[in-house]
Order: C-alpha cells, then structure tokens, then sequence
C-alpha cells in the first residue's frame, strides 16, 4: 500500500511546474513526522526525489522546502536508514547539494 502511494507522489517531487513541487515537498514535510519510520521501505525511493535538482533549485521556496525535508527526515526517522542513501546521492551530486547532504552526513 505505501509503494502505491509513494509511486503516485514521487512525481510530484520533480514536477516540472515548480508551484506543484513545492506543495509536494512541503506536504512531504508534513508526512515525515506522522509516518515516521515506516518510510523505510520507500526511503531509498524518496530520497532521490527529494534531492534531485530540488537541493540545486535556483527557486528560494523549492530548495527552502527540500531542505525542510531532509531536516525533517534526520529528526524523525532512524539515522541507519539515512546514512546509505545519503553517500550514496552525496557521490553523485555538485554544487550546494553536495554541500548540504554532505553536512547532513557529517
């Protein structure tokens, strides 16, 4: 059931519409402190579609929100379960989004 969901709203993670982005991050923002640790098996997922071009976003509100995500992400869920996900996007990235996953690794 939670794949189906998670399927249906990663999109919306990455939309090319930036208003719909934002709103997506932001509920996504909303939904980590409810769902908590039961985002494990759509973590490896989610957290590429939370990073992806949102970390690098020249928009304020995007990169606000997914910042916002991943902060919520390293309060509520077990810090095991960030960690290979995290190097694993920190290789691959540039710019400020390095900079900030690579902090968040720190």
């Amino acid at each position: 059931m939670l794949f189906q969901i998670f399927d249906a709203f990663k999109p919306r993670l990455h939309d090319s519409n930036s208003k719909v982005n934002q709103v997506a991050l932001e509920a996504m923002h909303k939904m980590i402190p409810l769902l908590r640790d039961n985002l494990s098996p759509v973590i490896n997922m989610l957290i590429p579609a939370i990073v992806d071009n949102n970390l690098n976003s020249k928009n304020p509100g995007i990169y606000a929100a997914a910042t916002n995500v991943i902060q919520a992400l390293c309060q509520h869920l077990d810090n095991s379960l960030l960690l290979q996900p995290f190097c694993t996007k920190a290789q691959f990235l540039s710019g400020k989004a390095k900079q900030d996953l690579t902090e968040k690794l720190a």
